[in-house]
């Protein structure tokens, strides 16, 4: 596992093309949804405040997904349905996550576009402020677009294959690291801001640690 706190294009620009297998990755979707704004939205749970980061600010360049296309085979890209025209290929495989949100503003579903060609999948997970579906195992949440990890290992478990390459260019808060250790996958990823960067690695090597002692 290769993790480091460095820009994604300086990350992808030391490797071959289709280098890695698969790409899961979770770039801001330019919807200004970092900062502050998303504590007020939750009703029936509160919401954290993760600060005033500016990072959602825009979604990223066409650059960024020719050469996302370029390092890996397939691509597994959240938020897509912000920015499709930068990617810009159409799907037959979108990939729901149902988040059984509730009573809040907050999206019922995420959307991720891929590059495979079988059908529409939906994963269904409760992830509500301090509502979640697993509440005996409650993930903290350090990231403001926090992923469950079981997200991710339904993602691992149903779009890669044993001994696969995974990337992911946006780290955020490490769940994507949690499900690649959990199933044994080979992980290079990256994040930019330094403070998610270190929260992700402490939650990374803390979940390990808690293996060990059990």
């Amino acid at each position: 596992m290769n993790i480091t706190n460095e820009d994604n294009m300086e990350l992808m620009a030391r490797y071959d093309d289709n280098h890695f297998d698969l790409a899961i990755v979770d770039p801001p979707y330019g919807i200004n949804e970092s900062g502050q704004t998303n504590k007020t939205r939750g009703k029936l749970a509160i919401s954290k405040d993760y600060g005033n980061k500016n990072w959602d600010n825009k979604s990223p360049d066409k650059i960024y997904f020719n050469e996302l296309k370029r390092v890996s085979k397939n691509q597994i890209v959240w938020g897509a349905n912000h920015f499709i025209s930068k990617i810009p290929f159409d799907s037959s495989c979108w990939i729901v996550w149902f988040k059984d949100n509730g009573k809040t503003d907050f999206a019922d579903c995420e959307l991720a576009w891929s590059s495979f060609k079988t059908s529409v999948r939906i994963f269904k997970w409760k992830w509500q402020g301090m509502l979640q579906q697993n509440m005996k195992n409650k993930e903290i949440r350090i990231h403001p677009t926090q992923k469950p990890v079981k997200l991710y290992e339904w993602l691992l478990m149903n779009y890669a294959k044993e001994g696969d390459k995974i990337l992911d260019t946006h780290l955020g808060s490490g769940s994507i690291a949690i499900a690649c250790h959990n199933l044994g996958f080979d992980l290079t990823a990256c994040e930019l801001d330094k403070e998610y960067y270190d929260a992700a690695m402490k939650r990374l090597n803390d979940h390990k640690l808690q293996q060990k002692l059990f």
